[in-house]
């Protein structure tokens, strides 16, 4: 049986929407007809999945706390011994989200047509990563699907979380960036232009910051749109520049060179990295495997094409950690601790220890970068509005010296 999404009208015109399981399109219609509904629109799920992925302008995907959500979920009920189509049927009824509904749905009717859980979830590529499925499909061959959807929820859950985290302390530093630069304009636009009026009916000298803000305030009245314009076109200009591999390519080596956005990039590569080649790696890929899966979480080019090299090194007879040292992308401690575990043979727990050290020390520097933000833009802000006030009472303080005489 599959899965169809219908959409369907009462006897009083209302709109109906859901997901029913049936042998064929014919079959969902007469289960409609049956509970007195007309039928307007039947489709399996995969070809609406596909539909909305097509038209989705930003090709949105399922929001990582409801993924992560979904994972717990599963990870409970198989845990407690439910079988795992009734497991998918229970997970459609918890789930609120109507396309991950639809997706659960889908996965479901696979598994009642004799698929694998794996094999299900990689028809849904573009929702659950490549690593994810390799992951529940080590756990399906070593019996241990449920100790493999926990590790899966809590990669998730941590990711959705450092991803909230940043959100949140970002708040505050960009509404007092909007503010300030609300602030600054109606200052050079409204406030400046009065106050030249008067200091040019004196006919004073006016000093050398003051006539910079006046050329500054007249660039602004006179060219404020453009300036609008050229911000915007830079913008997308360079969102159509990234799109160019090499182009890319060349942007994000700059941006790991440099001081503390370099460490950090660095930092936070090593320790989703480490974090997946741990939970693959114990769950019984072979490292090579390993290795190919999480380049898909690589978003830097330059790193993705470090590892690419060190993987095809592993497969000659190489050594994971002189690879990943000759590249120069990753922190000392991250290859001194694969370095041990290939020695030791137990990579898995060095691994698993580099990626708490790594996601610490990672934890450790977005709250400091965040919390040093704050002040830096008041300070930057501050010094803006303080040379304009300046630039405004330093030909009055000279008027009344003036005066004084």
């Amino acid at each position: 049986m599959a899965a169809f999404e219908y959409h369907a009208l009462d006897s009083g015109g209302h709109s109906h929407k859901g997901i029913l399981t049936g042998d064929s399109l014919r079959h969902i219609r007469s289960q409609l007809r049956d509970q007195g509904l007309s039928p307007v629109d039947v489709r399996p799920v995969e070809e609406t999945e596909r539909k909305a992925y097509r038209g989705s302008l930003f090709k949105r995907n399922i929001p990582v706390a409801s993924l992560a959500l979904m994972t717990r979920q599963l990870a409970t009920l198989v845990r407690a011994g439910m079988p795992l189509e009734e497991s998918l049927r229970v997970l459609g009824e918890q789930v609120r989200l109507p396309r991950l509904k639809s997706v659960v749905a889908g996965l479901r009717s696979q598994i009642m047509e004799g698929s694998s859980l794996s094999a299900a979830l990689s028809q849904y590529n573009r929702i659950f990563p490549q690593y994810y499925c390799a992951m529940v499909e080590a756990g399906e061959a070593s019996g241990q699907l449920d100790d493999i959807l926990e590790r899966l929820a809590e990669y998730t859950e941590q990711q959705n979380y450092l991803r909230q985290k940043v959100a949140v302390a970002m708040i505050y530093p960009v509404i007092l960036t909007g503010v300030a630069i609300t602030v600054v304009i109606a200052l050079l636009t409204y406030v400046v232009p009065e106050v030249v009026r008067v200091f040019n009916q004196t006919g004073q000298d006016l000093p050398l910051l003051t006539q910079w803000l006046i050329i500054t305030s007249d660039f602004v009245r006179q060219q404020g749109l453009l300036i609008c314009g050229l911000v915007i076109g830079a913008f997308f200009l360079g969102s159509w520049l990234l799109r160019k591999e090499h182009v890319r390519y060349r942007y994000e080596r700059l941006k790991l060179s440099l001081p503390f956005i370099g460490d950090l990039t660095r930092t936070i590569i090593s320790a989703r990295l480490a974090r997946i080649l741990s939970i693959l790696t114990e769950s019984g890929v072979t490292l090579v495997d390993a290795l190919g899966i999480s380049l898909q979480i690589i978003k830097s080019l330059p790193v993705r094409e470090a590892m690419s090299n060190a993987a095809e090194s592993l497969r000659e007879g190489g050594r994971l950690h002189l690879a990943m040292n000759n590249s120069g992308y990753f922190p000392p401690m991250l290859v001194h601790m694969i370095s041990v575990g290939e020695e030791s043979g137990e990579l898995e727990k060095m691994l698993d220890k580099a990626a708490n050290h790594h996601e610490h020390e990672m934890n450790t520097m977005i709250t400091a970068a965040t919390s040093l933000l704050e002040p830096v833009l008041i300070i930057i802000m501050g010094g803006i509005v303080l040379l304009i006030v300046l630039a405004i009472l330093l030909p009055i303080f000279e008027m009344n010296q003036l005066v004084g005489l």
